[in-house]
């Protein structure tokens, strides 16, 4: 099943999601500030070595605490800027940071499954080829999101859940040990 990840090179991108893949998920809640998001162990030196491989890394992540009112969009920018900080330091990268502030019911919204974040990295960067790219994600609706986008999917299951196989490619516990079979 993880034999295609072997032929993984440059022309490659990285798309994540943010909360159970680079940080801890809070238990029924949001990450709303600097102070609550706390990398997950070995994310930073994994993202070191995804930097020396893909092309482009995307982080793509569901946010609805901004439109409940929780946090503001400052805020969010505020935890997504210490993220890239932390990642830069370890010498890894992240190209882009795209987030939906949607509420679930909206009719219509660019919440992740939808490929609205990926068509918008598509018009960010044009050399990115959907058909060349995976998505790492700790839920359902992250791997549906790759597949309606066209990507492979690694399901990094940080919680010890199962997800339905059909929607993944490869699965790790984690994305340091993603880092450590493949590179």
């Amino acid at each position: 099943m993880t034999n295609f990840l072997k032929n993984i090179d440059r022309n490659w991108s990285l798309f994540l999601d943010r909360d159970g893949v680079i940080n801890r998920r809070p238990e029924g809640g949001y990450v709303k500030s600097r102070d609550e998001f706390e990398f997950l162990p070995g994310v930073r030196e994994a993202l070191a070595v995804f930097s020396k491989i893909f092309k482009r890394i995307i982080v793509v992540t569901n946010q609805q605490g901004v439109g409940k009112g929780l946090m503001t969009v400052d805020d969010l920018e505020l935890v997504h800027d210490k993220m890239l900080t932390e990642i830069e330091q370890a010498g890894g990268r992240i190209d882009a940071v795209y987030y939906c502030t949607d509420l679930d019911e909206k009719p219509l919204n660019c919440r992740k499954p939808s490929p609205f974040m990926a068509q918008k990295a598509l018009v960010e960067f044009p050399d990115i080829e959907l058909e060349k790219c995976l998505m790492a994600g700790d839920t359902d609706s992250d791997l549906q999101f790759g597949h309606n986008s066209g990507m492979k999917t690694v399901y990094i299951n940080t919680r010890g859940e199962s997800v339905d196989c059909s929607l993944y490619d490869a699965t790790f516990s984690s994305l340091a040990e993603f880092a450590q079979y493949c590179f």
